[in-house]
């Protein structure tokens, strides 16, 4: 461990709403100085998420602790474990996971029903404590997630958020084996994973978005059916239609518009369930109340996942039910990724390389 440096290239926010700066000098946690049940892991690669952007710029209705290291994607090797960690589950050169949900107690009513990322106590990366836009980060031994050896770093950093957000929101639907569910944004970050997932899971999936390098994306990845939602007249009916003229059974909304949610009620079947998943800062869910009682529609909110659903999501993957389309960049043109993400011009995930 003597050869673990005092400082490291970090991308830090220095306060709410302030540009984000590439310091080469931002400070390393050494082994010494880790908390019993935290880890310190030495970082390949990272994830970029649209969350990593709105905490940046300041523009939800939590806001993020400052100066903060963004991201919470991160793949990298445990180097070294706090002293008098109890019952530890990884060791030294495991390599690991590093999500959202960096911490939870475990022990109140919301951990031990399975929602631990809606633990009081959570901690969260790249929001509320340091998170992986570094070379090296802090964690914790009980939350990381143990990478399968079959899968590659890259890959799996987009899982550990992307993936796994869409992968509960499916596994929580209750959809069942041959019912249709609609993506809207299907051939974005999100959706081409969710697409995959649906699939592997044994639905037909309707997917929604536009272009058509987007629609031969889409179907070679096993959507049955494709609406382009700038040529349909009619989203609704055209959803319809797809679903055997009686609606979809569930539909997984990850768009940051409200009209996506609006929409959901309408063109789903009497008894189908509207799993809310994107998080628009300031954006209002708005539905017929007496057609969401007089249909039996279901809504339902799904927040990222708990430590069991990371690890279903990185398994699937690892026997190739589920490919991560990527471009990977350096964590010094995160400034750049950044900007793309705000223009929507970012087709699949983007992933930082510690070695770039």
């Amino acid at each position: 461990m003597s050869n673990i440096p005092k400082t490291q290239i970090a991308a830090v926010v220095p306060s709410h709403g302030a540009a984000l700066e590439i310091r080469k000098d931002h400070p390393v946690k050494q082994p010494s100085e880790l908390a019993p049940g935290e880890c310190l892991v030495k970082l390949f690669c990272t994830g970029v998420c649209h969350t990593d952007l709105h905490a940046s710029k300041d523009d939800w209705p939590l806001h993020a602790n400052t100066p903060l290291v963004g991201g919470h994607e991160g793949v990298g090797e445990v180097i070294a474990i706090g002293e008098n960690t109890s019952e530890c589950p990884v060791k030294i050169g495991d390599r690991v996971g590093i999500k959202w949900l960096a911490y939870s107690c475990l022990n109140c009513g919301q951990c031990r029903n399975g929602r631990e990322q809606n633990c009081p106590k959570a901690k969260l990366s790249g929001f509320t404590i340091d998170g992986t836009f570094a070379q090296y980060t802090v964690s914790y031994v009980h939350h990381v997630t143990p990478i399968p050896k079959t899968l590659d770093s890259n890959a799996a950093a987009s899982i550990l958020c992307a993936g796994l957000t869409v992968y509960r929101a499916l596994k929580y639907s209750h959809a069942k084996i041959g019912e249709w569910v609609v993506l809207p944004g299907a051939g974005g970050g999100l959706g081409h994973l969710a697409v995959q997932y649906a699939v592997a899971m044994g639905l037909r999936v309707v997917a929604i978005d536009t272009g058509h390098e987007k629609k031969k994306l889409c179907l070679e990845l096993g959507a049955e059916k494709w609406i382009d939602f700038k040529d349909a007249k009619d989203i609704v009916q055209a959803v319809r239609e797809a679903c055997d003229g009686e609606g979809a059974h569930c539909a997984i909304i990850t768009t940051a518009d409200a009209s996506g949610y609006t929409q959901a009620v309408d063109y789903l079947r009497p008894g189908g369930t509207l799993m809310a998943v994107g998080l628009p800062g300031e954006a209002k869910l708005e539905a017929s109340i007496f057609f969401t009682v007089f249909k039996s529609i279901n809504i339902i909110g799904s927040y990222v996942g708990n430590r069991q659903d990371a690890v279903e999501a990185l398994e699937i993957a690892s026997r190739g039910r589920v490919v991560v389309r990527c471009e990977c960049k350096g964590l010094s043109e995160l400034k750049e990724v950044y900007d793309a993400l705000k223009q929507g011009k970012v087709a699949g995930r983007i992933v930082l390389e510690m070695s770039k």
